[in-house]
């Protein structure tokens, strides 16, 4: 389970080769080198008390990439298998190194295993299952960063209201962290405070509570001694946000503080329409691609070309991918998401943290296997070079009319086109398709071949290839426009019994006759996928959910217009009346 996210802002190789390309990449942009670090403009305050370490921090902070997140386990709520995955275990360290991670972001809730008053101790067993889940991961040669995590929003988001406590609190918190791995290898990270958070404040509020626990956690390390005293810290921003205004605090906290050994943290889930599909956000269309560019713009433009080092402790799409439930967002459309994102990451030299939350995400925690490796592999091929993509991964050609050609825009990202395959049978340019600048054309007698006997769903998948990265898979798929049925319901939801006939919903769209918005998001008439609305396609049903028909005014009929992704559009009508809730076609 995330924390709460703010809506602006969830490979075959030895690691010595991987190394050694990644920090040849960031020196491309003069980023890597402590003489780089230095002509950037960032004082080094290294003094001959404090040593400095064998790497500077960008050099270190590099060094990191890739990296993931133990989510869901030991910031579980309350205990580590709380919240659905197994206990952790030395051989998924194994595995994560095995798979080309360099670093591992453990997040740690303290909450449940603290006393909620002075002296604040936390429990010896915690404490000591988390230095042993830190310690396997360091023995495998991963570099580990530990914070303070959900605590985020449990207690410390009091601070406004109950500032002494929460601060003696965070402060008894660090000391016993800092005590605990006093001794640990540099290769440990500590991060301050996952997504900071403070109720009922504004912005510049929040940036000074904020600022006043950095200081105070920065002032407890560097106190606790040992290694402690030049150990990389992780100071984030408000929220972990990369907006302008967070950013420029943060540097303003870190010149303030004079010390070089401190890095800067930040997330990022994307446009928020586009990571939960709200408010027509069905698409990685150009207003997400921007916000993705502009954020990388301001953190490369405000820190990593200073000298100021960025791990990017989270990385993500909210809710996806969520095994139990259907995907949210468009396959192909997150595809081209996380590869754009590696691209601006590289590009901005930015290490990244892939957050997992655990067994219905990437990685099977049981089994240690990822659950879906075509998109795993997206992600590591993103890590080191662009892909080509398409306009969509799939044409939809109506069962109930003649098949014609059908046009898709491929999106090279810098890479050139190489033709089209069927497993591994190469298509006929001229024949099979034709290419005139970026549009690819599928002729018809191509798509009647591919479609087969034309049963609903998808008939075949072929492969547009490019000089380098991934192949684009375009899944050649026979449709019809869905068919509704009349439906009753009560303050449970509604089922609509549903012919899908080889289509899928994109999204929901409901609004009563004077035109005002119905549903839980009153700023859109768009709803959010699997929150009012969810498709059933094994059980031929399209679900309203209880948060839905809950938020419908008393006695207003509302319509409902489900887009599909072959283009086709439903209208349904729903009436709550009292507790029951009937839904008509047309």
């Amino acid at each position: 389970m995330k924390g709460t996210q703010h809506p602006t802002g969830r490979r075959g190789r030895g690691p010595g080769r991987v190394l050694s390309l990644l920090l040849a990449l960031v020196a491309t942009i003069g980023l890597t080198s402590t003489a780089a670090f230095a002509a950037a403009g960032h004082k080094d305050t290294f003094s001959a008390e404090k040593p400095r370490p064998a790497a500077g921090p960008m050099d270190t902070v590099a060094a990191m990439q890739p990296s993931w997140n133990l989510g869901n386990t030991l910031d579980a709520i309350p205990d580590e298998t709380s919240w659905g995955n197994p206990p952790v275990t030395k051989a998924l360290f194994d595995t994560l190194r095995s798979q080309g991670f360099r670093s591992v972001r453990i997040p740690v809730t303290w909450t449940d295993h603290q006393s909620s008053t002075a002296p604040y101790t936390i429990d010896a067993a915690w404490m000591n299952r988390v230095k042993q889940v830190v310690d396997w991961a360091l023995a495998d040669g991963l570099r580990v960063v530990i914070n303070v995590h959900h605590d985020s929003w449990q207690w410390i988001a009091n601070m406004p209201t109950d500032h002494d406590n929460v601060l003696a609190r965070f402060k008894a918190t660090w000391t016993q962290i800092a005590a605990t791995f006093r001794d640990s290898p540099q290769t440990l990270l500590f991060e301050s405070n996952n997504e900071p958070q403070f109720n009922n404040t504004t912005d510049a509020q929040g940036i000074q509570y904020n600022s006043e626990l950095n200081t105070a956690f920065h002032t407890v390390v560097r106190q606790s001694g040992g290694n402690n005293a030049t150990r990389l810290l992780l100071l984030p921003t408000l929220h972990t946000n990369a907006g302008q205004e967070f950013l420029d605090t943060l540097v303003s906290e870190m010149t303030s503080l004079n010390d070089a050994n401190l890095v800067a943290t930040v997330h990022y889930y994307g446009w928020y329409p586009f990571s939960v599909n709200v408010a027509g956000g069905t698409t990685f269309d150009a207003t997400a691609q921007k916000d993705m560019t502009d954020s990388f713009a301001r953190i490369r433009n405000t820190l990593t070309s200073k000298g100021i080092p960025v791990y990017l402790g989270e990385y993500g799409l909210l809710s996806y991918p969520d095994h139990n439930h259907p995907p949210r967002v468009e396959r192909g459309e997150a595809l081209k998401y996380f590869e754009q994102f590696g691209y601006e990451a590289r590009a901005a030299g930015v290490t990244t943290a892939l957050w997992d939350p655990g067994t219905f995400a990437f990685l099977d925690r049981s089994t240690l296997r990822w659950t879906d490796p075509a998109l795993i592999n997206q992600i590591k091929s993103s890590w080191t070079t662009r892909s080509g993509t398409a306009s969509s991964d799939r044409v939809f050609l109506a069962k109930s009319g003649p098949i014609t050609a059908r046009t898709l825009t491929l999106n090279p990202n810098g890479t050139g086109f190489r033709g089209l395959w069927q497993g591994g049978t190469a298509l006929v340019q001229g024949r099979d398709y034709t290419v005139s600048g970026n549009r690819l054309t599928l002729t018809a007698a191509a798509l009647t071949r591919l479609a087969g006997n034309r049963d609903y769903g998808v008939n075949a998948t072929i492969e547009a290839r490019f000089s380098r990265g991934l192949p684009w898979k375009i899944h050649v798929t026979t449709y019809d426009t869905p068919v509704l049925s009349n439906a009753t319901g009560g303050t449970s939801g509604l089922t609509i019994p549903t012919q899908f006939r080889g289509d899928q919903l994109a999204t929901m769209e409901a609004r009563y006759a004077d035109g005002g918005n119905a549903g839980p998001v009153d700023w859109s008439s768009y709803q959010e996928f699997n929150e009012s609305f969810s498709p059933d396609y094994p059980g031929n049903a399209l679900l309203l959910t209880p948060k839905f028909v809950n938020a419908l005014r008393d006695n207003a009929q509302a319509t409902l217009t489900f887009h599909f992704w072959s283009g086709a559009t439903v209208t349904y009508r729903v009436t709550k009346s009292g507790t029951s809730v009937t839904g008509t076609v047309g």
